[in-house]
């Protein structure tokens, strides 16, 4: 790589004298030089010739002296470095120069020894300096892709640590989340695609700024489906508090954006959500160039299935028991065993309330019915057929009595 210079000097013989000290690395392409008489015409030069490493400037010249020249070049600093020339006894103008950014200086006469190791010593620092911009940008090219993903404070930590993503992954306790709004896709048939964009854009940016005032990590967004995991890639021991009261919130956002679309006469479906915890396989597994940090496993497996019963069910949220038991302050009501398509065992799974829907009379009434159908209680029947007297819109009571009219018993529930 050759280092280039710029010389600025209205001394005619300066031109040959350092064509001559450098002959060699003339030769050999090291080095290369540029000239001007002034100030004047070496803004000139370097505004045609933005490749420059160094500028070598006399202090005393015709038109724009040096210092002139050294207070133009300021916000050029990080371009090339610049080393100025001046007389022995000129001290004053020699700190000046130093304090206008000069990054070294020579004396006249000049020693052109001294000249040439000032010009190695300057062209390793800038090499050093542009080496510095490079991780810089790197890190805020690594910050800005990782913000997709992880929230603020993470990113930032994850940037400066090449080797904390590297492709690969680890088995990891984690909590998970799934989301997925019901009906998008025929809504999306229906949405000229500019309305399309704005709902979607809207959605997600709420949804995604939820997940990280949680510190939660996006996995995945595909349409309008985003997967969420606690305690992965830094550890989270409250993971499990995190999913839960993110879910909870996200229920909150996502009702509330749903009916300012209703309002709107746009008939956004309400937005479902599967919480586990478990095992999992995490790690990003994109490879040298593709970036794609993801979690695999039975846990991730069944928090999807979670999000899935919800339609069955008519809840919003659906909460495995290994998450809510390892939850602080767990507030919920039971759902049942449920059988997960494609598990074999039952999961006992939650649906989260908040504090005034868990002292509420009805959630109070909602457990001593659930409480019956687990005992096999012949008035179970009756109690949920009162849950839903007294409150017509309670979709999990719904479900219960109906499937107790169609001979349904226990807590046990075969999910399709």
């Amino acid at each position: 790589m050759t280092a280039k210079i710029l010389v600025v000097d209205d001394e005619p013989d300066l031109e040959d004298l350092v064509r001559q000290t450098f002959r060699r690395q003339i030769k050999d392409g090291s080095i290369a030089f540029g000239f001007a008489r002034d100030g004047v015409e070496a803004l000139d030069f370097l505004a045609e010739n933005r490749d420059f490493d160094m500028v070598v400037s006399d202090l005393n010249m015709p038109r724009m002296d040096g210092l002139t020249l050294l207070t133009k070049l300021q916000d050029q600093a990080t371009r090339f470095s610049t080393v100025i020339v001046s007389a022995y006894g000129d001290m004053a103008n020699i700190r000046a120069a130093m304090n206008r950014g000069a990054f070294d200086f020579l004396t006249k006469p000049i020693d052109f020894a001294d000249f040439e190791t000032t010009v190695r010593k300057t062209i390793a620092h800038v090499a050093d300096l542009r080496e510095a911009r490079h991780r810089q940008a790197a890190a805020e090219r690594a910050h800005a892709s990782l913000s997709r993903y992880f929230s603020p404070n993470l990113a930032l930590s994850l940037a400066a640590d090449a080797n904390a993503l590297a492709p690969g992954g680890e088995r990891r306790e984690i909590a998970t989340l799934f989301t997925d709004i019901a009906g998008f896709t025929p809504l999306v048939e229906s949405l000229d695609p500019r309305e399309l964009a704005s709902l979607l854009s809207g959605y997600l940016e709420g949804m995604t700024e939820i997940v990280f005032a949680h510190e939660g990590t996006v996995a995945k967004i595909i349409g309008d489906a985003i997967h969420v995991l606690f305690g992965a890639p830094g550890d989270q021991p409250d993971a499990e508090s995190r999913a839960i009261a993110c879910a909870l919130a996200l229920d909150k956002r996502s009702e509330d954006y749903r009916l300012d679309w209703k309002a709107r006469g746009v008939p956004l479906g309400v937005t479902r959500i599967g919480v586990h915890a478990g095992h999992a396989i995490v790690g990003n597994f994109g490879g040298g160039r593709l970036f794609d940090y993801t979690a695999y496993g039975d846990t991730i497996n069944a928090a999807a299935r979670l999000e899935a019963v919800n339609k069955q069910l008519g809840t919003r949220i659906c909460v495995s028991a290994a998450a809510a038991e390892r939850a602080d302050g767990f507030l919920g009501r039971p759902v049942g065993d449920l059988v997960l398509r494609g598990r074999k065992e039952p999961m006992r799974v939650f649906e989260p309330l908040t504090p005034e829907e868990s002292a509420s009379r009805h959630t109070a009434a909602y457990a001593r019915a659930f409480e019956k159908l687990e005992a096999g209680d012949p008035g179970v029947i009756a109690a949920f057929a009162a849950l839903i007297g007294e409150r017509p819109e309670d979709a999990l009571a719904q479900y219960h009595l109906k499937r107790l009219l169609n001979g349904g018993v226990g807590t046990r529930i075969e999910m399709a």
